[in-house]
């Protein structure tokens, strides 16, 4: 299948605005899948970053939902032919604390949409700013990549792994069920058949088993860094997506003690060593944390 870009130049610069409350419920139940001694938050508390994805949810009438999973194409985000949808990385710099209980504003703007041909075919990302905040001040910076792939033909083997970094400063092993992927995907409201569904995972998208969300990988990286530096605040977080993590075996968390300037490095590495995601992130002293 051949993608004309020209066709979505239209939906470039093209925004929607939400507004959401930063209620408590959610907040418990991600502590709870992350397996935090405090679940309780109270009107006021600090939400940790990333944690406002559990935000912002948009779902979907159970009418418009698309074969796999995901909401159909063509509202927002551009009708993209192509059948497979990740979440490929993001960009973030935090600004401002969010606190449980407030009111939140996010406006979205897609910035790009580029086609380029891979090794399993056509790809095309779709790159989307948000920007999140009060209104008296923006709290987060966000740019989320998006990409839609072919499928795999069945006859072709699957590109060289990258191995990740063999030391590291800290690390967690995390050991995957589908138990946890289904209630992150209920705590986001992620319909993906690819984190809860093995019949559909494994015959109609060829993967051997349940994919881990690239945002709960995300979010396990910069769990991870806070529980080394409590004290410090951070400033800018960014990751790739490099290769699937599925919840057959466990998988390593790692992370880099901060430089100087408070730049580091984090990844995620497979039980067989390989690179599933890599990531940066900066701390700085001169954030407000009010």
């Amino acid at each position: 299948m051949t993608i004309d870009e020209t066709a979505f130049e239209s939906w470039i610069g093209k925004t929607e605005s939400a507004t959401d409350f930063l209620t408590l419920a959610p907040l418990t139940g991600l502590a709870a899948t992350l397996d935090k001694e405090k679940l309780q938050f109270a009107p006021g508390d600090k939400l940790p970053p990333l944690w406002h994805w559990l935000y912002f949810l948009s779902p979907a009438r159970q009418s418009k939902i698309a074969n796999d999973g995901h909401a159909e194409r063509g509202d927002f985000l551009p009708p993209i032919p192509l059948p497979r949808r990740m979440w490929a990385g993001s960009r973030f710099e935090f600004h401002h604390p969010l606190h449980a209980g407030e009111e939140v504003n996010r406006v979205s703007t897609i910035k790009s949409i580029a086609c380029k041909e891979g090794r399993s075919g056509q790809l095309a990302f779709v790159t989307v700013k948000h920007e999140i905040g009060t209104e008296l001040k923006n709290a987060i910076s966000e740019e989320h990549d998006i990409v839609y792939r072919d499928l795999a033909p069945s006859n072709q083997s699957p590109p060289p792994a990258k191995s990740a970094p063999t030391s590291s400063d800290y690390s967690k092993t995390i050991d995957p069920d589908p138990v946890l992927l289904f209630r992150y995907s209920a705590l986001t409201f992620n319909g993906h058949r690819i984190h809860y569904d093995r019949e559909y995972v494994t015959t109609e998208e060829g993967y051997p088993g349940l994919i881990v969300h690239g945002p709960l990988l995300a979010t396990l990286l910069v769990d991870l860094l806070i529980e080394q530096f409590p004290e410090k605040t951070l400033r800018s977080f960014e990751f790739k997506a490099v290769s699937p993590v599925f919840d057959l075996n466990p998988f390593d968390v790692c992370g880099t003690n901060p430089d100087q300037e408070g730049n580091l490095s984090l990844w995620i590495k497979d039980y067989e060593g390989t690179l599933c995601m890599q990531a940066q992130a900066s701390f700085s002293h001169s954030i407000s944390n009010k």
